[in-house]
């Protein structure tokens, strides 16, 4: 990663111009800019070699106004402390934008997940855990997987838990097996979340998407589906697909499931029949109708911004967009779906998870899906109307809409 980005910088320069526009008084302003609470922890883990080995881990739980912090845990080699807190900003943002009664967190371990074994994966896990489980619960803060943290590992961590507490708690952990009390639809709640958006973005700005292109940028969990359902759901046609081995392009288009299987059996987008190689700056660069960036952070710069030529770009990482490059977006007419409502389809669900535990009692997969799709299209066109109202773009319209919620919230408590 870069080293001069920021993205907790990025993540107080959003906040700073919402509370701005907002007219918050200086110390709401003060305080909604940092965590309430972090956590810093420091990991030893046995291997397989029997050598033990130092992990670095946090967790920061960022503003509880509106409920229990919330947010997943990432595993990844460059993972940073700054990271974890722009995370959990906008998870905070996340959770108020679609109206979820929940706070914002987020867990991160340093740590290359490809290079541990799977009993490896499961100390680390376990000693995360074990490191932290003072400051989670169901009313206080609960965690999900994230970058390279899967349902099994979310099981290992949800059984370390209720082992120190000599207790069941389903509701600790979101993102479980559907054994453990995981929910239907969870697997592809982010990327499908962000399809729903899509399609109301589509119908308010006159952009038709049927017979449309797509490109997807980091065809992962999330942008696999969001090919799959972006293919289903809104009639788009695949072009271009990457991920952090490489990218293929095929300007008449690529079956998703044909490209996801080959990724499955081979590792990597390369070689799939019919394609050739392309960068991630020249996919970025294609006359699509919808752009998906699906990968990590600060994708889209001040530096590439200029050559996007999409019509809509649905972020389904989080912080793809340098706050530079929402200027560029803005004046090229782009429509910006910004990460904090595009992506909150994977903690919605997981809100449906925990609703389920505490009743005891599960959805069939179809409720999920309208449950989903109602909160997310709810959540758009109360974005939207604050857009045209103020004659903002998206982004600034969901700042406004979220940091006004958790204000009030923290007006209301009276801690400021």
């Amino acid at each position: 990663m870069d080293e001069t980005f920021n993205p907790f910088g990025i993540a107080q320069q959003q906040l700073d111009h919402a509370a701005e526009r907002l007219g918050l008084d200086a110390a709401m302003h003060e305080l909604l800019r940092w965590p309430m609470r972090e956590i810093k922890v420091t990991l030893p883990v046995r291997m397989d070699d029997g050598s033990t080995r130092i992990f670095h881990a946090f967790r920061v739980q960022y503003n509880t106004a509106r409920g229990p912090a919330k947010g997943g845990i990432r595993w990844h080699p460059q993972e940073t402390i700054d990271t974890v807190r722009a995370l959990a900003a906008w998870m905070t943002w996340k959770t108020s934008v679609v109206d979820i009664p929940l706070g914002g967190g987020k867990g991160g371990v340093i740590c290359n997940p490809k290079e541990l074994s799977e009993a490896e994966k499961e100390r680390l896990a376990r000693a995360y855990i074990r490191a932290v489980a003072g400051s989670l619960g169901g009313c206080r803060d609960v965690p999900a997987p994230d970058v390279y943290t899967t349902p099994q590992i979310m099981a290992w961590m949800l059984d370390e838990y209720e082992t120190i507490r000599g207790e069941n708690h389903p509701g600790v952990i979101t993102g479980k097996p559907i054994p453990l009390g995981g929910s239907q639809g969870r697997s592809d709640a982010t990327a499908r979340g962000g399809i729903y958006v899509t399609r109301e973005a589509a119908a308010a700005y006159g952009i038709e998407l049927k017979g449309g292109t797509m490109a997807v940028m980091g065809f992962g969990n999330v942008g696999h589906h969001a090919a799959l359902l972006g293919e289903k759901i809104l009639g788009l046609k695949l072009v271009a697909a990457s991920d952090s081995k490489g990218g293929v392009v095929n300007p008449a288009g690529m079956n998703a499931r044909a490209l996801a299987d080959h990724k499955s059996r081979t590792g990597a987008l390369k070689g799939f029949p019919g394609t050739d190689a392309i960068t991630n700056d020249d996919l970025l660069g294609l006359d699509v109708t919808v752009l998906f960036p699906a990968a990590l952070e600060n994708a889209i710069t001040r530096d590439n911004a200029s050559r996007l030529r999409c019509r809509m770009v649905c972020e389904l990482a989080n912080g793809p967009t340098a706050p530079e490059a929402d200027a560029i977006l803005d004046a090229k007419g782009i429509v910006v779906l910004p990460d904090f409502l595009a992506n909150a389809g994977g903690v919605t669900v997981s809100y449906f998870e925990q609703v389920q535990n505490a009743y005891n009692f599960y959805w069939e997969l179809q409720e999920v899906h309208q449950r989903l799709d109602s909160k997310m299209t709810h959540a758009f066109r109360s974005v939207l109307e604050m857009s045209r109202r103020n004659q903002v773009p998206l982004r600034e319209a969901a700042y406004l809409v979220s940091v006004g919620r958790v204000a009030e919230a923290c007006r209301l408590r009276g801690w400021v």
